[in-house]
């Protein structure tokens, strides 16, 4: 018995932000608004597209976080479509993040 198979693309990379990318707010949290969480959303646009939207996986590969604060950090990703997503960054409390970085791989028809 034979079947049809579509083929897999495979695309991965790494990505790095920090306190010198435009629009970084995770360093320094706002004064008396101790339970708010801060937010950072990278774009992530592929080389190439997929033919439907892939399953995408993400993996901390490193932080830089004030140590006179619990380390707090989340990492997902959203909005996944054909031709990218968008990973976002989040932390609360007093935590202070000054860098990021992560490893995506997506995987897909």
């Amino acid at each position: 018995m034979y079947s049809s198979s579509v083929p897999w693309k495979v695309l991965s990379s790494n990505v790095s932000v920090n306190v010198l990318t435009e629009g970084w707010t995770l360093a320094s949290p706002d004064a008396g608004a101790e339970e708010d969480t801060r937010k950072f959303t990278v774009d992530v646009i592929f080389d190439t597209a997929f033919s439907a939207v892939p399953v995408v996986q993400l993996g901390l590969s490193g932080f830089d976080i004030d140590q006179r604060d619990s380390a707090r950090l989340i990492l997902k990703a959203e909005c996944i479509s054909e031709y990218g997503f968008q990973a976002t960054i989040t932390t609360w409390a007093g935590s202070r993040v000054y860098a990021a970085e992560f490893n995506w791989l997506a995987i897909g028809p």
